[in-house]
């Protein structure tokens, strides 16, 4: 089992954030991947982030967007498309969601409306 199943999603929002941040990007914006990705509202995304929620249980709770799977390339030198392990791919579609923001890809792209 990797590390970062295990790893609480609070440990990593505000490299996110941070990440983003420096690109001009907003945690409102990050806050609607995340919502878009996993089905969690700013509610449900707190409760997770004060809990200390682990990757593992974070994405167990989550509603995946139907259209994650249209989420495609490089994170990490993977492609994210032929990650086997169910859990390592949708941690690996946030960490995608999050470069395409911060490469200043437009939100309605990035959600893939």
């Amino acid at each position: 089992m990797s590390r970062i199943f295990t790893t609480s999603v609070a440990a990593v929002y505000p490299l996110y954030v941070a990440k983003l941040e420096r690109k001009g990007r907003t945690r409102a914006e990050l806050d609607e991947a995340i919502e878009w990705l996993t089905g969690f509202d700013d509610a449900a995304l707190e409760k997770h982030l004060d809990a200390g929620t682990t990757f593992e249980g974070f994405f167990a709770d989550a509603h995946l967007n139907p259209n994650a799977s249209l989420i495609t390339g490089v994170v990490c030198g993977v492609r994210v498309e032929q990650i086997e392990d169910p859990l390592m791919q949708r941690i690996r579609y946030l960490d995608k969601l999050v470069d395409e923001l911060a490469r200043g890809r437009p939100m309605t792209k990035v959600l893939r409306a």
